[in-house]
């Protein structure tokens, strides 16, 4: 109904009573009827006719109701009427109007059964206000006999009721402030228990009684007291979060972060932990210097309490420098175990935690505590790298207090091992390299070791040149590893040596040291351990093992007993190689008891006591290089240096012989040559100058070379009896042959340490110089060889003799003899010196082997002498040798002799024809001009003419040119 009003009020048609009052003023303008409003919807119609026309209405009809529009047609009428457009606009009008009409007759039909459903809920509406009205009637009635029913007694005992019901009420809050008065107290007891959780949860929950009882007036004070304590309570577990750094302890951490989860603190509570880290850092440096510097001062004074840490570290006394170091790092390791037990801590917690959260339902706070829970991962993982960094920098600023230079060098390898075990600490830590400490104790190490190494050198040729180059008695089973400064290289798990150097073949997982001390104990107490070493048992006595192993070394194959058939046939130590014999007889044998055979020094190896120094001094080296690996090519080349002069040294003494080498038999080799030049170069200082300030300029340039050795006046090399010395060339070359073999022993241990891009370094140290010791053989042997037998008496006899017989001898010459017998005192004369000294195999060969390569070149010589010769002396000479060769392998086992065919082709090239001569001139160029030039002298005459010696000796020319 209202919104066909306000169709109708939009349309200038006042609602149907308003209307019935203007009827008598417009009765053109009522309301249409049920009966015309049929009519006009029967009468066909244009609708967009009818719309048109009611566009076509003035605005002014559809303003307020108030607008009169009689009044306004009226105005519009012209001057002038004219009936006829009066009826024409009132024509227009009247259309407009039956529009409108039929329009709103329209809507109405369309309204209408809205306005049925409307008027069936307006009167079950009144039907609903009827019933309540009778309810309320009744109510009222009912509440008029009840209040008629009851007595004032009655609501007496119901107002009592009430107010017992309020006072047990206000009992129950009075006693609960009474107990909230008194929770002060019980705090104080669980704080004292160190049971802050329970001491927090008491506190919380007294606050939010508290709360609940604020409109009590004393409740308000008792809040405030229990805030004061809950900051009490913090500042207590602050103090005990404080404590974990330096000692900690599983329940009482436990307590801690229970506490702080209570408040809500737990990225709080870490935040607080770093700092206390740092701090007990801090601390607890200053206090084990600071104690160690008053107990040296010897007072009080309290001065050195003021001073900074960088400044009380120059303080530290050189007698207690190494005890405070180890107490300082046993210290830090103390502060680093209970940061590592803490992340131990929080790992297993995270895992419960986690599978807690697994279980329950509470999404927002499985999501909050896995954020402080990665929160706290982070700080912890980041906390790692900076703790060390502390610790490095506090250590780094103890060792620059002081100059590491005036130590001993066990004191210093102390002080070395002390911070390879940090350095190992931390890199189990955190995973770092220690690069602070590392660059810091490097640069002293280096400058340390330079100034060691430099004095070692000078000590090393001090023992050369007093060295007597006797023989230094050990057991057969000695190792280097026995002595004391390789028992480092016997521990599988060395302290120095880091869990990712160790060899990765074993199954188990490495320990590292915070699971080894984890539950007690300190790495750095096994420190003190060391030095007590045991002692050596390396030495025997008179060369023997025991007295027992002497005497039955006397008495073996002394008896008659029969000589083992394997011993007769082929005699081979397995383990030296020595002596291999052929068919050797009883006799043979007894004549050798006092040599190889008889002494029980066949296992034990040749060295002296100076070798036995530079071992020792090797295993120091290595001590250091294992220790400080980041200094590793510095000592490897210092070691390489001990190597080198004492090799030079062997040379110089014992080997050097420019009249021999003069010969060109080769004996010493190129790359020996060249690794001796090498030396010569590099470490040997051959200068010397008279001028004092040319003297300390030079000093100062040669500073890295050490002066040339030489040899002890008690060292005798010139007495025929002694083989020239054979004694001591044996120990000096032999003594240098084992310590090659130790060095080589020990290269896998070097090439495992050195660094990749040195490695080169230490290959051509090994392949051009280690392996050139045996070498040294040669030329040493050489020059006894080249005294022990006389052959210029031999190159007399051999010129006496008449080689130009016209008939085949039968009897060969003296001279072979007196060779022979030369040869038999050589041999008696290399048993005596066997007596002192084994003689291994491989010196008894090259012996023999340069004596009988010298005598068989002397042989030539003399053959190289003849001025005539027939071809019966020719067979004299082969017969001579002949016999030679068959008495010196009674003498010798060498197999083949040496230069047995450079004898025997000479001997044969006198039968040589013209061509097949001067072919053969070319192809052996061993053979010296004089002795190709009287071969070619000797056969003129025979079968060579003239012309053919002249273009021979013209042959001989053109290979001797190049040589010139």
């Amino acid at each position: 109904m209202q919104r066909i009003k306000s169709l109708m009020t939009r349309q200038g048609l006042k609602s149907p009573p308003e209307s019935l009052s203007d009827v008598g003023a417009i009765e053109s303008l009522r309301v249409p009827g049920k009966e015309e409003f049929r009519e006009l919807r029967e009468q066909p119609s244009d609708p967009q006719a009818e719309q048109e026309l009611i566009n076509s209405i003035e605005q002014v009809y559809f303003s307020t109701d108030s607008f009169d529009i009689v009044k306004y047609e009226l105005e519009k009428l012209p001057p002038v009427l004219n009936l006829q457009e009066l009826e024409e606009y009132r024509d227009k009008l009247k259309q407009q109007q039956a529009a409108v009409s039929k329009k709103v007759a329209d809507l109405i039909l369309e309204k209408q059964p809205a306005y049925v459903k409307e008027l069936e809920r307006v009167t079950s509406l009144q039907t609903g206000l009827q019933l309540a009205a009778v309810i309320c009637t009744n109510g009222r009635r009912h509440l008029n006999i009840a209040k008629e029913g009851f007595t004032q007694a009655s609501l007496g005992l119901l107002a009592n009721q009430r107010k017992r019901q309020l006072l047990i009420g206000l009992l129950k809050s009075l006693r609960t402030i009474k107990t909230l008065q008194r929770t002060d107290v019980r705090l104080s007891e669980m704080l004292e228990e160190e049971d802050y959780p329970g001491a927090i949860q008491l506190c919380l929950e007294c606050q939010k009684a508290a709360s609940t009882f604020k409109h009590y007036s004393c409740i308000s004070e008792l809040n405030s007291k229990l805030q004061d304590t809950l900051e009490q309570i913090e500042e207590q577990l602050d103090v005990a979060l404080s404590k974990i750094c330096k000692n900690f302890d599983i329940n009482h951490y436990t307590k801690v972060q229970q506490a702080y989860r209570l408040l809500g603190k737990t990225q709080t509570a870490m935040d607080q932990l770093h700092m206390h880290f740092t701090q007990a850092i801090h601390n607890t440096v200053f206090q084990v210097v600071l104690g160690y510097v008053e107990l040296c001062a010897g007072n009080t004074d309290t001065k050195f309490q003021k001073l900074q840490y960088k400044d009380l570290c120059t303080h530290v006394t050189p007698d207690s420098y190494i005890p405070c170091l180890a107490d300082l790092c046993k210290a830090l390791w103390e502060v680093m175990l209970s940061y590592y037990r803490t992340m131990e801590w929080h790992e297993k917690h995270d895992s419960e935690d986690t599978t807690s959260a697994s279980e329950g339902s509470n999404m927002m706070g499985t999501e909050e505590t896995n954020f402080d829970r990665g929160y706290i991962k982070k700080k912890l993982e980041h906390g790692l790298t900076r703790i060390w960094q502390d610790v490095q920098l506090k250590v780094k600023t103890y060792l620059l207090g002081t100059d590491l230079s005036i130590f001993k060098y066990d004191d210093f390898i102390f002080v070395l091992d002390i911070i390879s075990r940090l350095m190992q600490v931390g890199e189990e830590f955190c995973g770092s390299k220690s690069e602070v400490l590392q660059e810091s104790i490097r640069k002293q190490s280096v400058n340390y070791f330079k100034n060691y190494h430099r004095t070692r050198l000078d000590e090393l040729r001090m023992f050369l040149e007093n060295e007597t180059w006797e023989l230094c008695p050990v057991k057969s089973n000695f190792s280097i590893l026995q002595l004391h400064e390789f028992k480092f290289m016997e521990q599988s798990r060395s302290p120095s040596v880091s869990p990712n150097k160790q060899p990765s073949s074993t199954s188990s997982k490495m320990i590292t040291l915070f699971e080894q001390y984890c539950s007690g104990g300190n790495p750095f107490e096994i420190q003190a351990d060391h030095k007590d070493e045991e002692t050596e048992d390396v030495l025997a006595s008179n060369g023997y093992e025991s007295d027992e192993q002497e005497k039955s070394a006397y008495q073996e194959y002394d008896s008659d007993s029969d000589v083992p058939e394997e011993l007769k046939q082929d005699y081979v130590d397995e383990q030296t190689g020595d002596a291999p014999v052929k068919s050797v007889s009883r006799e043979t044998l007894k004549s050798r008891k006092k040599s190889d055979y008889s002494l029980n020094k066949v296992n034990a190896p040749i060295l002296t006591n100076t070798t036995l120094n530079v071992i020792r001094l090797v295993g120091k080296y290595m001590q250091m290089m294992n220790i400080l690996k980041p200094i590793a090519f510095d000592v490897i080349h210092f070691m390489s240096q001990l190597f080198d002069y004492y090799l030079y040294a062997i040379y110089t003494f014992f080997g050097r012989n420019d009249s021999l080498e003069s010969t060109g038999l080769g004996l010493s080799s190129s790359r020996l040559r060249t690794t001796l030049n090498r030396i010569q170069e590099s470490l040997i200082d051959l200068e010397v100058s008279a001028d004092p300030t040319a003297t300390l300029t030079a000093a100062e340039e040669r500073k890295e070379k050490v002066p040339s050795p030489h040899l002890s006046h008690l060292v005798v090399l010139t007495f025929g009896d002694t083989l020239y010395g054979l004694a001591e060339r044996v120990v000096a070359t032999e003594s240098l042959v084992f310590l090659a073999e130790q060095f080589e022993f020990l290269q896998p241990h070097l090439d495992a340490v050195m660094p990749a891009v040195k490695k080169p370094f230490l290959q051509q140290f090994y392949s051009q110089t280690v392996s050139t010791a045996s070498e040294l053989r040669k030329p040493i042997y050489w020059i006894v060889a080249g005294k022990a037998i006389d052959y210029e008496q031999m190159l007399l006899l051999m010129a006496n003799v008449k080689w130009d017989v016209k008939e085949i001898m039968s009897q060969h010459n003296i001279y072979v003899d007196a060779l022979l017998k030369e040869f038999e005192q050589f041999n008696t004369r290399l048993n005596e010196v066997s007596k002192r000294v084994r003689i291994p195999l491989p010196v008894s060969n090259i012996l023999w082997e340069h004596c009988i390569r010298l005598a068989n070149r002397t042989i030539v010589e003399g053959y190289a002498n003849v001025k005539k010769c027939s071809n019966e002396g020719r067979a004299l000479m082969q017969l001579d040798f002949q016999q030679f060769l068959m008495k010196l392998e009674k003498l010798t086992d060498i197999r083949p002799i040496p230069d047995k065919e450079f004898v025997e082709t000479y001997i044969k090239a006198y039968y040589l024809t013209e061509n097949d001569m001067e072919r053969w001139i070319k192809e052996h160029r061993e053979y010296s001009t004089k002795q190709l030039t009287n071969l070619v002298n000797v056969c003129l005459g025979s079968h060579i003419n003239k012309k053919a010696r002249q273009k021979l000796l013209s042959a001989i020319d053109d290979i001797d040119r190049p040589k010139r």
